[in-house]
């Protein structure tokens, strides 16, 4: 018995019928053409693999560019307003000390406590290894340090026009999803990782090396078209992989910095100015109330 099914991915509907006794049709050699001009199921089931390989390239270039945006607003964050923060939290200390101390109540000596703790917390992991290890291994500051290469920082949440235009067409080109097989893939992956951690640095002459290296690099074996169970497999793995993304991307977006992006998605690095002139005004009410208090 053969089986009828229809499939959608990236917008493109895919019927075929398979079977075990599908007959000549399944015979029939892969260049040549079906009878009376009949497009071959499989070469419509490749079409819809190709467009599902590019929405899905298309799509981690997306969540990828966002990731970096995080990335990036969240160390200039930590740099630029962090001790904004921390003097915030030691006005709050001696504000609540100051007022414990005049009025000698159980309940403000209680919360003083509570503000000076706050200021020096138990130190995390982070804190223990002085931002040296985040959740890819070393971070860009230790590998630096490690191998003798200087520190450079993001100097804005948001890569250049053109940095983002390299690395688009970089990983368009050279993506790891287009190999077919595994020796390809790996060397993709090497170079796409390359093409990432520059794109992370905003580092657009690293890039234009990168883009004359691919295109002096192997030429791909011309790919053959495939049977409609291997497509098929290929389809199912496409979209498990767009499934994770999905996830990643929900994950960046619902996370407290991925939620502040979303304030100023044209300029985040305006965000930050406007958050540390809102921190500035905050820091001045305090230490007018300390003031006030210590009198």
């Amino acid at each position: 018995m053969g089986r009828a099914g229809t499939r959608t991915w990236a917008g493109v509907d895919v019927s075929v019928h398979q079977g075990a006794n599908e007959g000549p049709e399944s015979e029939r050699p892969r260049d040549e053409p079906s009878p009376a001009g009949e497009e071959r199921p499989e070469a419509r089931l490749e079409r819809a693999v190709r467009v599902a390989e590019q929405a899905l390239i298309e799509f981690e270039i997306a969540v990828e560019t966002f990731r970096v945006e995080v990335d990036n607003f969240s160390r200039l964050h930590h740099q630029k307003l962090g001790p904004m923060y921390a003097r915030l939290d030691e006005l709050d200390a001696r504000i609540a000390e100051a007022r414990a101390a005049r009025t000698g109540d159980p309940e403000d000596l209680r919360r003083a406590q509570e503000a000076r703790a706050a200021v020096m917390p138990m130190p995390g992991v982070d804190e223990l290894f002085h931002d040296w290890i985040d959740s890819d291994g070393f971070s860009p500051e230790a590998e630096a340090m490690l191998t003798d290469r200087p520190v450079r920082p993001p100097k804005r949440v948001r890569p250049s026009e053109e940095v983002r235009r390299l690395y688009r067409e970089l990983a368009r080109k050279a993506h790891p999803d287009l190999a077919r097989e595994e020796d390809e893939r790996k060397r993709r992956e090497e170079f796409i990782t390359r093409v990432n951690a520059a794109y992370a640095r905003g580092d657009e002459a690293v890039l234009r090396e990168l883009s004359a290296e691919w295109e002096a690099g192997p030429v791909p074996a011309e790919e053959r078209l495939s049977e409609s169970e291997e497509l098929y497999a290929r389809l199912e793995w496409l979209a498990q992989r767009k499934d994770m993304l999905s996830t990643l991307a929900r994950e960046l977006e619902e996370s407290a910095i991925g939620a502040m992006l979303r304030m100023a998605p044209e300029d985040p690095d305006r965000l930050l100015e406007e958050i540390a002139e809102q921190l500035l005004a905050q820091v001045s009410e305090r230490e007018s109330e300390l003031a006030g208090l210590v009198q």
